[in-house]
């Protein structure tokens, strides 16, 4: 993927994540302090404007680069400053490239994985984003050489997200719930699947169907 055509796809892509604003609020107004769909949707509208001052011959990086200063400007919270450390760590792994790849995306979301795991202080199964992340690049790196990586990805982070329904938060204001959070779905990890899946649907130019609640 080039540039010009990945400026469209994220462009494409902020503007659908957005329609999860409801769900992702509603989410985390039970296991949180009910800002993530402020967060997500702030961050995807100014991520989405930020792609229309960015020039098509930008390289991969820099529009990336313009990504997280984009949703870390948005608005002030954890998640978006996680977010946009997470991109921003994503963004080194791409320097010096003219376009990428499948097995960039791979490399892009394992940095940022890290990124987030080390400033958040988390891993998976700590009920966090991460455990609808990992299992997506994993799936996403396994299945590789498939005629549809992408959907392997999302129905990895779709299961991922559903067991989290299992575990106890042990993360941010959601860990004062403690064993109280268990049998409820993290916002977060439904947040990366409603990502993916709004890329999907960005590239296909159809709605495809949502995993998870």
């Amino acid at each position: 993927m080039r540039s010009a055509e990945l400026i469209e796809q994220i462009t494409q892509t902020m503007r659908l994540l957005t329609e999860s604003a409801d769900e992702l609020r509603d989410l985390d107004q039970v296991l949180g302090d009910g800002d993530l769909g402020i967060t997500i949707s702030a961050g995807a509208n100014a991520v989405a404007a930020a792609m229309g001052d960015v020039s098509p011959a930008s390289s991969p990086s820099d529009i990336t680069k313009a990504c997280a200063r984009a949703f870390a400007n948005a608005n002030p919270s954890t998640m978006a400053a996680l977010v946009a450390g997470g991109l921003l760590a994503g963004t080194k792994v791409w320097a010096g490239k003219d376009e990428v790849d499948l097995a960039d995306a791979v490399e892009f979301i394992r940095a940022a994985a890290a990124s987030i795991s080390y400033r958040g202080k988390s891993q998976v199964g700590d009920k966090t984003i991460l455990d609808a992340m990992v299992p997506a690049v994993d799936a996403l790196e396994a299945h590789g050489d498939d005629p549809d990586p992408l959907g392997h990805a999302i129905a990895a982070s779709a299961r991922a997200v559903v067991e989290t329904r299992t575990l106890q938060s042990r993360k941010g204001r959601a860990s004062w719930l403690q064993d109280r959070s268990i049998g409820l779905q993290d916002p977060g990890a439904t947040a990366f699947l409603r990502a993916l899946e709004a890329w999907r649907d960005a590239a296909s130019g159809e709605r495809g169907p949502q995993g998870a609640l």
